[in-house]
């Protein structure tokens, strides 16, 4: 027999769009608030670079705090969507304060202003929200199949908004008279939209009861399991476990005890961190498309050589992890020729070749597509280990990861930027840019998103842990 059906098509349509909010957010600040802040409220780089930093120490420790709270959460709303519903009221204020630094302030006042703006937004507002929305994968659906459907679907909507805000953001700043007002306008219609968009996800799936989270037939269970049209790998153990286990109470620290041993938990966090910290490389194509290209506009090409290949990958990435038993050989694989052909950027770069370059940007960027929808995924079964394992359902816990390679790898990407900016002696509104900024901007464009491939592509390697729970369910079926 065949799993269980959750969710109708809009139930998935809804929660995907979702990740038009959170990249209402992401995609704008990590795309634009460097240039911002440079270029138009006139602060120094390498200084801004270091307030990043030092704010993602209150990340780091908030991420798993939110995930510890949403885990300790029961409302009507669930565990989750309360979490992803309120804080992103945070979130639009704070994203229109970060471009919207008063020009009359002095210079301490400024740094000041936006440390404490973009703390709020990165360690409260938006960490809630976005460990709630990955949360509600494992949460709303116990399906395998329509647990990578959610993961493709948000992606989809992600890549497309991140295209979309790479593409008219310079325009609309302009058509909003540019400069501090252009900028300001800008972030504010982005905070409504995602407000919007944000609520509309919410209330367009629901959670199920905690006795179906934990209790199903075990016969039934055990059929769906080991089906050829089922996804093992994504199902939850729930019997293999007494009833005692389920029931029991955990501490903050015996949470933090089974992640930190629970070494899939770890390479996905790695894989994460990876992962934000190459788009963070990306995202600064603004300032590589201007001085190494000649031409601002190349970055709304770019841009879509990045997300519509993406797009398209993310599409196909449901029936593909069905046609090959799980998510191991297609995500590995895939990582494999994305690395390769950023490699072969890197060769497009150095000799001028732009057809070569933006060829070569796309093949690398099906590549990485299934991992970006099958991420979730992952984590749901890597959270489905940690419960057949220990008894107990952390999922608001594990779901942090998502939360804290974003935060982590964004965050510190962002700050990386600024730093090796300051390091090239970037000038800002320079027509012209020293060779050494130039080098610079190779080195974050080129070079360091092949290098993260890279990175991700040996930890995929060891990420077994769908084997790992068909090996579990195998040993206890007895």
């Amino acid at each position: 027999m065949t799993e269980k059906k959750y969710l109708k098509w809009y139930n998935k349509i809804g929660y995907g769009s979702g990740d038009v909010a959170g990249n209402v957010v992401y995609a704008f600040l990590s795309s634009f608030v460097m240039i911002y802040l440079t270029d138009t409220a006139g602060l120094n780089a390498g200084i801004v670079g270091t307030l990043m930093m030092v704010s993602k120490i209150f990340d780091g420790v908030s991420d798993i705090f939110f995930g510890a709270m949403i885990d300790k959460t029961k409302t009507k709303m669930g565990k989750a969507r309360p979490w992803m519903l309120w804080p992103y009221i945070g979130c639009s204020v704070a994203l229109a304060a970060i471009f919207a630094i008063p020009a009359e302030m002095g210079d301490v006042a400024k740094y000041a202003y936006f440390f404490i703006a973009y703390t709020l937004l990165n360690a409260v507002f938006f960490t809630a929200n976005n460990i709630a929305y990955a949360a509600l994968t494992a949460l709303v659906t116990k399906n395998g199949n329509e647990r990578v459907q959610l993961g493709s679907i948000r992606f989809v909507f992600a890549f497309g908004t991140s295209l979309l805000i790479q593409s008219i953001t310079v325009g609309a700043v302009e058509y909003f008279g540019g400069g501090a007002d252009g900028w300001r306008t800008v972030a504010i219609i982005y905070a409504i939209v995602g407000l919007i968009v944000n609520t509309i996800s919410v209330f367009s799936v629901k959670e199920l009861p905690e006795d179906k989270l934990t209790d199903e037939n075990p016969v039934e269970e055990e059929a769906a399991k080991f089906s050829s049209d089922s996804y093992p790998d994504f199902e939850l153990a729930e019997n293999a476990c007494p009833k005692e286990k389920k029931e029991e109470k955990y501490s903050f620290v015996q949470a933090m005890k089974m992640l930190f041993t629970n070494k899939f938990y770890i390479m996905i966090c790695i894989i994460y961190i990876c992962c934000h910290l190459y788009s963070s490389m990306i995202s600064m194509g603004v300032f590589y498309m201007t001085y190494v290209l000649g031409d601002a506009d190349m970055l709304g090409t770019f841009s879509a050589f990045i997300n519509i290949p993406m797009m398209c990958g993310l599409l196909a990435t449901p029936f593909l992890v069905k046609k090959l038993g799980g998510m191991y050989k297609l995500n590995f694989t895939g990582y494999l020729i994305a690395t390769i052909a950023r490699a072969l950027v890197i060769v497009g770069g150095y000799i001028g070749n732009l057809p070569m370059m933006l060829i070569f940007t796309a093949i690398a960027a099906i590549g990485m597509s299934p991992m970006q929808g099958d991420l979730n995924a992952l984590i749901a079964a890597c959270s489905d280990y940690t419960y057949r394992t220990t008894g107990k359902r952390i999922d608001g816990t594990m779901y942090s990861c998502s939360s804290l390679g974003v935060k982590i790898g964004g965050g510190i990407g962002t700050a990386l930027t600024g730093w090796l900016l300051a390091a090239g002696n970037y000038v800002a509104n320079a027509p012209v840019q020293p060779d050494s900024c130039i080098n610079m901007l190779n080195l974050m464009y080129l070079w360091l998103p092949m290098i993260f491939n890279l990175i991700i592509t040996i930890v995929l390697s060891r990420l077994t842990v769908e084997k790992a729970n068909e090996d579990w369910d195998k040993a206890h079926s007895n």
